[in-house]
């Protein structure tokens, strides 16, 4: 059962300098050690380049630790962010679909800088700064417009010109939602959709679309996340009681990158060791 607050909880959804965060993994290790609470997941996108350190200084804090990823997904034709617990970082077929995502990423955020630059003073370089390793996308385009002086933070940068409706805006390939959780599956691991009903969202996933993805082998749904807005979140509680999904609750942390707090939502531990506990190999 999912809940807020931090003592003794799991943050299960918190990205990383190796995606889109603005923290080192050890840092937000150190940090949930700080604040009390049990472990976290790393999940950066499409990525889980992050695990080693993250793991190593989960140990040296002594908090837990849970591997992760949020993969790019598209269900009904709308974007779906699908968190991965668990997988086998070896799963061949699953990185394989992962490195086409961050492929189109990278060309899709190359394009949107070339658009931008001739009417804002920004460059490549300043995007990705010294990180090329990382999953570039939005929030790095968002992050040097911000450090130009054009905008006050992320939010205002991404309400403004880098919206789907945007003249700068263009799309990327994402992975079927179904397909993604087929994938996940096939690497031992356990999906949940995230933020379901989040304010940014044209529309919340539906309760017709949760039952889809629930027969398609989804383990848990994030229902518990500071930017679902309350008003839709009613038909999917109902939905993921019927179907037994497991509701988790996490802060979807970026360091700077957001307000979030880390820890703000969290996961009771007795529902993370049942995860692990269907798990192919527990992690």
């Amino acid at each position: 059962m999912a809940g807020s607050g931090t003592q003794q909880g799991f943050d299960l959804h918190t990205h990383s300098v190796f995606s889109d965060g603005t923290t080192r993994p050890s840092d937000i290790a150190r940090e949930a050690a700080g604040i009390g609470l049990a472990g976290f997941a790393l999940t950066d996108h499409d990525t889980i380049d992050g695990w080693g350190e993250a793991r190593d200084a989960a140990r040296d804090a002594g908090v837990d630790f849970l591997p992760g990823i949020e993969i790019t997904t598209k269900h009904a034709g709308r974007s779906r962010h699908l968190l991965g617990y668990g997988i086998d970082p070896a799963a061949g077929e699953l990185f394989a679909a992962l490195a086409e995502v961050r492929s189109s990423r990278l060309g899709r955020a190359q394009e949107m800088v070339r658009r931008l630059s001739a009417a804002y003073a920004i460059t490549w370089e300043s995007v990705v700064g010294e990180e090329d390793a990382r999953t570039v996308g939005r929030p790095h385009i968002a992050d040097a417009l911000v450090a130009a002086g054009y905008f006050a933070d992320r939010s205002t940068a991404f309400a403004e010109i880098l919206h789907p409706g945007s003249p700068y805006y263009l799309g990327t390939y994402a992975i079927e939602t179904v397909e993604a959780i087929r994938l996940v599956r096939a690497a031992g691991g356990a999906a949940a959709l995230a933020h379901p009903a989040a304010f940014r969202q044209r529309t919340p996933t539906t309760a017709r679309e949760l039952r889809e993805l629930a027969a398609a082998g989804l383990w848990g749904v994030e229902l518990d996340h500071p930017e679902n807005r309350a008003d839709w979140l009613p038909p999917l509680a109902e939905a993921a009681a019927e179907l037994g999904l497991a509701v988790t609750g996490s802060s979807d942390y970026h360091g700077v990158g957001k307000p979030n707090l880390l820890g703000e939502r969290a996961t009771d531990p007795a529902l993370v060791e049942r995860l692990r506990e269907r798990l192919v190999t527990p992690r």
